[in-house]
């Protein structure tokens, strides 16, 4: 059954909260504002901060269908609004060849109609559905070529879709859009302009440590906040690729699994494959530089408590 949109930034917070989705205000502000606007949500960022969770987290809290559209590079129309199912259609027509039908114009509305039209995400998005119109996630789309952007702009602006053979499909009620971007390639303004646009950063410390509790319940207290203390610091360092809060929960996950109840060197040097993703990156903190950091976390949180 679907929930009805927040009716405040008070009510977007407790909707991500209760899907445990621990958003900062400012996130929840822009949030509410594009549902109250209708307008679709651009958010860009580092990867593994939690830009495609929140896309996921509106559709279980408003019981609303996930339609995801993961870009790529050479994307199309075939793959992303629709093509034709070429197949049934030769099909078609051998069958009326077969039975001797010759009206060439009608046998061409017949098969360049709707039940031969394979739909890919966005034209599915458009579509009414029982639960509510339904949550478009355009995922990494800096991954994808210009000119798909610009084939973009249609729908974001007017929530509709032309098919040649067949006509302008508009959605009754717009989708829900949520639009992500690590940043790898600058998206063009034109398409920034029909969104509500917003930064997802890293979180603070206080933050992560409150993600971390809520996603791993059962963690030790002592751990958790030594393992968060390390992560920020590593993103001071000066690495290929810093761990994102992904990154945070799986290594928080690997050493609870591993019965670790405190970080260790050793513990560290082991799992730090779970946390960094570039080999110059672990031979860069593993082994006196992972203890160094380790040693000033335990010193801090020592003289903080």
């Amino acid at each position: 059954m679907a929930t009805a949109l927040p009716a405040n930034i008070d009510e977007t917070l407790l909707l991500l909260n209760g899907a445990d989705y621990i958003a900062d205000r400012s996130l929840a502000t822009t949030l509410f504002l594009s549902l109250k606007m209708g307008k679709p949500l651009f958010l860009e960022g580092e990867a593994g901060v939690g830009k495609t969770e929140i896309a996921k987290v509106l559709s279980s809290a408003l019981g609303r269908k996930l339609v995801r559209l993961q870009c790529y590079e050479g994307l199309d129309v075939a793959s992303a609004v629709y093509e034709w199912n070429y197949s049934r259609q030769m099909i078609e027509i051998r069958l009326a060849e077969a039975a001797g039908a010759v009206d060439k114009a009608r046998l061409s509305d017949n098969v360049f109609s709707e039940g031969f039209l394979i739909e890919r995400p966005l034209l599915e998005a458009l579509k009414a559905d029982e639960s509510g119109p339904p949550v478009l996630l355009i995922d990494e789309l800096d991954r994808t070529d210009e000119p798909f952007e610009a084939f973009l702009l249609e729908i974001l602006s007017d929530f509709q879709i032309t098919i040649p053979e067949i006509g302008t499909v508009k959605a009754d009620a717009p989708p829900i859009v949520i639009i992500t971007s690590n940043r790898t390639r600058e998206i063009h303004d034109a398409l920034k302009r029909r969104c509500l646009y917003h930064w997802v950063d890293y979180p603070s410390a206080a933050r992560e440590l409150e993600i971390v509790a809520t996603k791993l319940p059962g963690i030790d207290k002592e751990l958790s906040a030594q393992l968060v203390a390390f992560v920020q610091k590593l993103r001071d360092e000066d690495l290929f690729k810093l761990p994102g809060v992904a990154e945070t929960l799986d290594w928080a996950d690997a050493l609870t699994q591993l019965d670790k109840v405190a970080l260790d060197s050793e513990a560290i040097d082991n799992t730090l494959g779970t946390l960094l993703k570039y080999q110059d990156d672990i031979v860069k903190i593993r082994g006196s530089e992972a203890a160094q950091i380790l040693e000033q976390v335990k010193a801090e949180l020592a003289e903080a408590s």
